[in-house]
């Protein structure tokens, strides 16, 4: 067994599984989903500026995307907050970020009302997670012509691993990788230039942002294994708790309805789930 093999079982029991399926980790700093909560009582804690600022990473499309024509921000969170705003009746003001590390440092100084983000135990100081909505595997694009056949091949002397600040993979490889070497890239398309440069034989990130990165380098390949099965939740800035616990009924709400996954089509992500319902 490798140290990565090894690494990995001790990683997911000491995080109680809150990065895998989530279930007591998140609810701890949730409302009880059952709970029934007024959209009168949350919509203060909700939007406390009179509209609902909605934080959305456009590196990742699982997160929300900006066409490059029209500038407009769109994708599954988009469409997820403009119900959430709907049924507490304001507007949803969509605020781009280019760095998942600066989403979060947003969170504490009021930045924003709500934002997507992975989840892990390390952000539970500045926000509070719904029970996710959305799973993903992470795991590696490799270089043209690379010999790494896995994600246990990957960590070894002389490898170099990309992964963007701030993010999931980078949280985790550094907790992780025995032999390999994690090189923190500022954002998802600085860790891609390392990998077309050469810098880097690897890069670390959800397999749909993979997936699409492998038409602009074609030979490069996305591994059929993976480091880890990752969630996406809805997040929000501490001490909300009506905000967090009607978030909370609304996404479990949305998962039953089939609207997480009507958002999934609309949007053309690959390689992303709906995640179970909360137990």
């Amino acid at each position: 067994m490798t140290k990565i093999q090894s690494t990995l079982g001790a990683c997911i029991a000491a995080i109680s599984i809150g990065m895998l399926c989530g279930c007591a980790a998140i609810m701890s700093n949730s409302a009880p989903v059952s709970a029934t909560i007024s959209a009168t009582a949350a919509k203060a804690e909700l939007a406390p500026t009179g509209s609902l600022r909605v934080a959305v990473f456009t590196g990742n499309p699982l997160i929300g995307s900006r066409n490059k024509k029209t500038g407009e921000v769109s994708g599954i969170t988009v469409t997820l907050a403009k119900s959430l705003a709907e049924r507490i009746g304001v507007a949803v003001l969509v605020i781009e970020y280019t760095a998942v590390s600066k989403v979060v440092e947003g969170a504490s100084t009021g930045a924003w009302d709500i934002a997507v983000l992975g989840v892990d135990p390390a952000r539970r100081n500045v926000i509070d997670y719904a029970p996710p909505h959305l799973t993903v595997d992470i795991t590696y694009l490799v270089a043209p012509g690379s010999a790494i056949r896995s994600v246990a091949d990957a960590d070894r002397p002389g490898v170099r691993i990309a992964a963007a600040r701030g993010g999931v993979p980078a949280i985790v490889l550094e907790r992780m990788l025995g032999k390999a070497t994690l090189v923190v890239a500022e954002n998802e398309p600085a860790a891609f230039d390392m990998l077309r440069a050469g810098k880097v034989q690897a890069i670390a990130q959800n397999r749909s942002m993979l997936l699409d990165l492998t038409e602009s380098l074609p030979q490069a390949r996305v591994l059929d294994d993976r480091l880890l099965a990752a969630e996406l939740a809805i997040a929000l800035p501490k001490a909300r708790p009506a905000a967090l616990a009607y978030v909370s009924q609304f996404v479990e709400q949305a998962k039953a309805s089939g609207a997480i996954l009507r958002a999934i089509e609309s949007s053309g992500v690959r390689g992303v789930n709906v995640a179970p319902a909360a137990k």
